[in-house]
């Protein structure tokens, strides 16, 4: 083994603390304004209610309505490996406070748990809010999934078992529940977590940095496996199945994709775009200039704004109110 060999498990765990330690401490010094109390926006918070052994989400509940109001799963992103719904409070507010009910759900993370836990995980908080949305009052028959980055696989993951019929268990448990989602929303996504070194062959000049994290992602969550090398992995690369010629049992429901242009992973979001149209399925694609990934958790900024506010547009479009 080279010294260079040798620092390179040891340069990419540093990046991945320089990462986490910076989005959680954003998370926590933003959660000090005073605008981000819940209640100065009617919104009320249950915390960690039990959606499994072990598991948990949040539910936001927005100011009292005349009716039941439509649901938001939401998924948070850190590349499989890191955050969580804590530090994602502020996506679970934008929705709250809107007047949607959100469920901000964790699950458990890689490497310690690699594919499909995260997904089995989200598959069960998906028939836990089939099952109890009613009784915090939220419309399943009105159900948005939204996530952003490895949130934004997630949710386009549990699409896809909404609605084709396939034989993984947690698949499964997502079509038997027979709801589908009104809208899909997945920001700035890695659709695909195998070939992650697709990204720098497109973009050969891409900072090591960089190319180490979406590395990183991509062993944590799958190891070493190539594209397409087992169908047990395809619902890791939800974008290869959409991409793929097999038919939906269920119509897709209408997506919301956005991204910033510089964002390392856009190619994936052009991507899905693309094979959801060459579906027929409705799609809508907002690129934000010059904005980097998640650029819309930092809603002090202008597009992240203009990102919220096309976002509420378009569900308002598709979503019954």
């Amino acid at each position: 083994m080279t010294a260079h060999s040798r620092l390179d498990p040891l340069r990419r765990r540093a990046g991945s603390l320089l990462v986490d330690g910076f989005f959680r401490g954003v998370s926590r010094l933003s959660a000090m304004h005073p605008l981000a109390r819940p209640e100065r926006h009617g919104v009320t918070v249950t915390r960690n209610v039990a959606y499994a052994d072990g598991l948990h989400l949040d539910v936001w509940r927005p100011a009292p309505t005349d009716g039941p109001t439509p649901a938001v799963l939401y998924v948070h992103g850190g590349g499989f490996r890191i955050l969580s719904k804590d530090t994602h409070w502020v996506m679970a507010l934008a929705f709250a406070r809107e007047g949607y009910t959100v469920f901000n759900v964790d699950y458990r993370l890689a490497p310690q748990h690699p594919f499909p836990a995260a997904l089995d995980d989200v598959s069960r908080a998906w028939a836990w809010v089939c099952e109890h949305a009613e009784r915090y009052g939220a419309d399943t028959q009105r159900l948005v999934l939204a996530g952003e980055s490895a949130g934004a696989n997630l949710v386009t993951a549990l699409t896809v078992a909404a609605t084709f019929e396939r034989d993984e268990p947690y698949a499964k448990r997502v079509f038997d529940t027979a709801v589908l989602p009104r809208a899909v929303l997945p920001a700035c996504g890695i659709l695909q977590v195998t070939d992650p070194e697709r990204f720098v062959r497109r973009r050969p000049d891409l900072p090591r940095f960089i190319a180490d994290r979406i590395e990183e992602v991509s062993r944590a969550y799958v190891g070493s496996a190539a594209p397409g090398a087992s169908r047990a992995l395809d619902l890791a690369d939800p974008l290869r199945v959409l991409e793929g010629d097999a038919l939906p049992a269920r119509p897709l429901p209408p997506f919301f994709l956005t991204c910033g242009t510089a964002d390392p992973i856009l190619d994936d979001t052009r991507r899905l775009h693309a094979a959801l149209t060459a579906r027929g399925a409705r799609s809508e694609v907002r690129y934000y200039r010059g904005e980097p990934h998640a650029f819309h958790a930092f809603v002090f900024r202008e597009n992240a704004r203009q990102h919220w506010r096309d976002t509420h547009a378009f569900l308002r479009r598709h979503v019954p109110r």
